[in-house]
């Protein structure tokens, strides 16, 4: 969605320039609001795994299933809408058709979802982790304040997700639990610190 500025550009002479064609900031909304929103679904989810251990497992599946593939969706939004800093999307075409792929299979074989499933989950949230680092050293480079914070969070995340990957069997609820919610916390900080809106963006 394109919109025409109601603001004219004037060069230094005051001279009216050729009118300016805007991006609708929409789908970038969408996109961050839709980040935050899952972010803190995948931390309510794995606070039930960890306080809830007797939450039907086929329940849990569906809907840990559900946020993987809506988050796959926003991923792909988030990579197609052109933020300003074009950071926290700029893997998100790849992760996105992995993360609908892995939610609905965990959906279909919710009833009957074993350890593969967790294995393949913890293997997604380590390379995403690993490629958020990759972003968190670029955002440096643009001037981001909490880089250092994204970093730490990221390295943690990038640890827990390898030891879902490798340890599995050794009291699953506690470790899938905290693998999600620090997944859902280190997306949520991404969102806030790297997706910025600003009101007038013009068309590149």
């Amino acid at each position: 969605m394109l919109r025409k500025s109601n603001r004219p550009i004037r060069n230094r002479n005051g001279a009216i320039e050729k009118e300016t064609q805007l991006q609708s900031v929409f789908w970038i909304k969408i996109a961050k609001i839709g980040y935050i929103l899952l972010s803190v679904s995948l931390c309510i989810l794995g606070v039930i795994k960890i306080k809830m251990p007797q939450f039907p497992e086929k329940k849990f599946c569906f809907l840990c299933g559900l946020v993987i593939t809506a988050f796959g969706c926003i991923r792909l939004i988030g990579f197609c809408s052109k933020d300003l800093f074009r950071l926290a999307f700029q893997y998100d075409l790849e992760f996105g058709i992995l993360l609908m792929i892995l939610g609905i299979l965990t959906c279909t074989h919710a009833g009957n979802a074993n350890n593969t499933v967790w294995v393949l989950l913890g293997l997604l949230i380590l390379a995403d982790a690993l490629f958020k680092i990759r972003i968190i050293l670029e955002a440096k480079e643009f001037g981001i304040e909490q880089w250092k914070v994204l970093l730490i969070i990221a390295v943690a995340v990038s640890g827990l997700g390898s030891t879902l990957v490798f340890c599995f069997g050794k009291e699953p609820e506690i470790l899938l639990g905290a693998t999600l919610i620090a997944e859902g916390i280190l997306s949520l900080a991404i969102a806030l610190a790297l997706v910025k809106i600003i009101r007038y963006q013009i068309k590149e």
